[in-house]
C-alpha cells in the first residue's frame, strides 16, 4: 500500500517503529487540502494533524510503501478499524491522488488518514510540532512550505 503521510508519521524515527517494512518513495503534495489540527490525541494529550478540504491550499508530506503485514499497526496507531462507524475511528483512510515532486504529470494514488474532527481540539505540543519539522526537514519538503505553513504552528503552552 502506498501511504501518503504528512503529520508526525514524517518522522523517519516513528514511521520505522510503527510500520518495519516502511520504504519511503518520495516527497508529494495533495491538492485542495490544508493543514489543520482538528482533533486531540489521548495519548500525546495535543491536538493532531489532520488534512482538511480548502479549494485554496496544499498539503506537503511524504509517500512510504507499506507491506500488508504492516497495515494493521498503521491503523491501530491511526486509530482506525475498518468497518467500524466512522465517527467511532479517530482518523478514516481514504484512497486520493498525490502528486510526487508536487509535479501534476506524477500523481500518485496514496492511502491518507484523515481525522475525524472534533469541536475545540487543543493545539499541538511542541513535541508533536518537533515531530512534523523533523520530518519536514529530513525528507527536504519544499522550503517555503516549512517556513510559511510548519513552522509557524502554534503550540499549546
Amino acid at each position: 500500500m502506498l501511504y501518503f503521510a504528512y503529520g508526525s508519521n514524517m518522522d523517519w524515527n516513528q514511521m520505522r517503529d510503527r510500520c518495519p517494512s516502511a520504504k519511503f518513495i518520495g516527497v508529494a503534495k495533495l491538492p485542495n487540502h490544508r493543514l489543520a489540527f482538528t482533533r486531540k490525541s489521548e495519548s500525546r494529550d495535543c491536538g493532531v494533524a489532520d488534512a482538511v478540504v480548502d479549494q485554496n491550499s496544499s498539503v506537503w508530506g511524504v509517500v512510504y510503501e507499506i507491506d500488508d503485514r504492516d497495515i494493521g499497526l498503521l491503523n491501530i496507531s491511526e486509530g482506525y478499524i475498518s468497518g467500524r462507524a466512522r465517527s467511532q475511528n479517530c482518523y478514516y483512510r481514504k484512497q486520493q491522488h498525490v502528486f510526487q515532486d508536487g509535479d501534476d504529470v506524477k500523481p500518485l494514488a496514496a492511502c491518507v488518514y484523515v481525522a475525524v474532527s472534533q469541536e475545540n481540539p487543543p493545539l499541538p505540543n511542541q513535541t508533536y510540532k518537533g515531530l512534523i519539522l523533523n520530518g519536514a526537514r529530513f525528507w527536504r519538503l519544499p522550503e517555503d512550505y516549512i517556513r510559511e505553513v510548519l513552522e509557524p504552528i502554534e503550540v499549546k503552552a
